[in-house]
């Protein structure tokens, strides 16, 4: 997953250049306060997504809109995705060295452009429902793409909207437009948390041991590609996406206009967050009104990030979070679990997918029926 890292400014000052913390040359002096509250705002902004994504997700996992229905990572899924992660990365890195990276950046930056919009659309979707003026009329839309006729026409895509529905997208391609132009990082950021909030509510882990062989990997996967290689930093520095949240460190001395950034991947939040979620579900099923292994869970994160902040502020190094976050956001639960005497109850826990969970209900309707 991407590392926590400082980045240098270059010195035409331009408000997207970032650079790991390896070079200090050009960089603009950014004070002890400053600095603080760029790692103070990346952690708040990092706990954001994963608090409320996994509140979101308990009654996401109860949905029967198709739109809102949950993906859940079964262990095969966790034990093929640091290959795959790594084969993609791997992939980014020789697109990089072979091709010009002003294009392969432009095609990027449409493709998150869209995703972005839906992503942060979808966020703000609920917001928008208790904000709407009660008096004003909420027209109901569909776009529907058919393919043949007759009988054999088949739907290509059924998408049923409201007008709050396009307001959000207004909103949205807004702020599109805006990080399109000028890559600010007020908007990258408002992309980062849509897509981190999704992710951690939308992911659903299918069990604890899951989760283990998922985290396990990509703790081997971010070592590795962070310490074994230069290949993870090259792909940061060229790649300009909002697949990271960042915070200038200057911005006490520069306001809006800062460019010496902290930055912290969207993996390092969504990979723990949805691990984070899978507990809270877990503590939902005890049915004991508490929320122990979360909370735990939570606080373990918060311990993690920010020891992977002061190592990496101490050495001047970018740091692979997931060193810090893994064993923190697994061994403290686990611990916690072996106190209370229900280890055995969490690794038992299991959730089932939604297609299973929606068969099972046909099956039981059609013995109803019977």
């Amino acid at each position: 997953m991407a590392d926590v890292e400082q980045s240098a400014a270059v010195p035409d000052g331009s408000s997207n250049a970032s650079d790991p913390v390896n070079g200090t040359a050009g960089r603009f002096a950014s004070s002890a306060e400053g600095t603080a509250l760029a790692y103070g705002s990346l952690l708040f902004m990092a706990l954001l997504p994963i608090f409320f994504g996994a509140l979101k997700s308990v009654g996401c996992s109860k949905t029967k809109n198709a739109s809102d229905m949950p993906e859940t990572i079964t262990s095969r899924d966790a034990a093929r995705f640091p290959i795959i992660a790594s084969c993609t990365l791997f992939g980014l890195y020789l697109f990089f060295k072979i091709f010009s990276q002003e294009y392969i950046n432009l095609l990027l930056s449409m493709y998150f452009f869209v995703l972005g919009i839906l992503a942060l659309s979808h966020t703000m979707s609920p917001f928008m429902c208790r904000v709407f003026p009660a008096n004003l009329p909420n027209k109901q839309y569909q776009l529907l793409f058919t393919q043949g006729s007759g009988e054999n026409k088949e739907e290509i895509v059924n998408y049923e909207f409201d007008t709050k529905d396009l307001i959000c997208l207004v909103i949205s391609s807004v702020v599109g437009v805006w990080y399109i132009l000028k890559k600010h990082w007020v908007a990258n950021n408002l992309f980062g948390l849509a897509f981190a909030l999704n992710g951690v509510e939308l992911l659903h882990l299918n069990n604890v041991s899951t989760g283990c062989i998922l985290l396990g990997g990509l703790f081997v996967y971010d070592v590795f590609w962070v310490f074994g290689t230069n290949v993870m930093v090259t792909v940061a520095k060229s790649f300009e996406a909002p697949i990271k949240l960042v915070f200038p460190q200057d911005l006490l001395e520069r306001g809006l206009d800062a460019s010496n950034f902290a930055m912290l991947g969207l993996g390092d939040i969504v990979i723990p967050g949805i691990f984070i979620a899978l507990l809270l579900r877990f503590d939902v099923s005890l049915k004991k009104n508490t929320r122990t292994y979360f909370y735990t869970s939570f606080l373990a994160y918060i311990f993690g990030l920010g020891l992977t902040i002061f190592v990496m502020h101490t050495f001047k190094h970018a740091q692979p979070a997931l060193l810090y976050l893994v064993p923190a956001c697994v061994g403290f639960p686990v611990l916690v679990a072996l106190f209370k005497g229900e280890l055995t109850e969490m690794f038992r826990y299991e959730e089932s997918s939604p297609e299973e969970v929606s068969s099972k209900d046909e099956m039981t309707e059609s013995d109803k029926d019977k």
